[in-house]
């Protein structure tokens, strides 16, 4: 049975964790608020104090962390002490992170230098897809690496092998920015249709099945007609995903006006306190540029 360790016991880390435990995986668990890792030791996990530790015997590791910084400092930080210290050569790590695709490729060949593969796996689907184990898991890496690691991400969601290092981040940009791109066009659209006077719930109803479909029409379209607003994902975390974005495509030559207007968009809501709602709370910031709350 293949040991795994995951490193990030958060929003995310923690069902992901639940998933694997229940498939029977040998499972050591780490995070920084050790009462998140503590959490998950009734269901089967074992909790280490350091991520060197955790991953000490480990045939694969999963980190599932906030951002390219965090995962630079856990992976290689002599502090904490990290987990470079600990990975055994031929151990194969999978960031499933959101983080820049140049900070994966570098992660990469940082490890590679220790006989350790990589793989940057980042994910879709938030909490509710986590807990069900229905992620979209974007891999980019080595396809033999891919190969070693599907069996682990099939139990989490529905892994596909994009390309080389960096490629799954590059896939997880585009993700974000049409997830970013939709919530700000469902939110004006609702909030078009309320203004005229039709009833928002009825028009996302009538919308349904057409070419306006989408997850997004689905899921974040009926919370902005409930006015469910509570973090499952976090318009922070879009935010920082947009401007991620944006970095990528400088980098890339690469012209994204629809993007950089939508990220224009939600910083000005983060800026008005709704940074700690989910992403759907664009509607927020739009509801308030049109000078009224329901």
């Amino acid at each position: 049975m293949i040991r795994i360790a995951l490193l990030g016991c958060g929003l995310m880390g923690a069902p992901m964790s639940r998933r694997l435990l229940a498939a029977g995986y040998p499972l050591t668990v780490w995070n920084r608020t050790r009462a998140k890792a503590e959490a998950l030791a009734q269901a089967g996990a074992t909790v280490a104090d350091t991520p060197a530790a955790a991953v000490a015997q480990a045939d694969l590791v999963i980190t599932m962390l906030e951002h390219g910084g965090v995962v630079g400092e856990v992976l290689f930080s002599p502090d904490l002490p990290g987990a470079a210290q600990g990975l055994r050569p031929g151990t194969l790590v999978v960031d499933m992170s959101s983080i820049l695709p140049e900070q994966a490729q570098d992660h990469a060949r940082r490890l590679a230098a220790l006989g350790v593969s990589a793989l940057d796996a980042p994910v879709s689907g938030g909490t509710l897809g986590a807990e069900a184990g229905t992620l979209a898991i974007m891999a980019g890496g080595e396809a033999a690496d891919f190969e070693r690691a599907r069996e682990v991400l099939s139990v989490l969601g529905r892994p596909v092998h994009v390309g080389p290092a960096g490629s799954g981040q590059l896939t997880k940009l585009a993700n974000q920015m049409i997830v970013g791109i939709t919530i700000g066009a469902v939110a004006e659209a609702l909030l078009l249709a309320e203004k005229g006077g039709a009833n928002p719930a009825k028009v996302r109803e009538a919308l349904r099945g057409g070419f306006a479909e989408s997850r997004i029409l689905e899921v974040h379209g009926q919370r902005m007609v409930e006015g469910d607003f509570a973090k499952r994902g976090s318009l922070a975390i879009q935010l920082k995903d947009l401007r991620n974005a944006l970095h990528t495509s400088v980098g890339l030559g690469f012209d994204a006006p629809i993007t950089q207007h939508l990220t224009d968009l939600y910083a000005q809501a983060a800026e008005h306190g709704f940074a700690d709602l989910d992403q759907s709370g664009l509607f927020k910031e739009l509801q308030r540029r049109q000078g009224g709350t329901r």
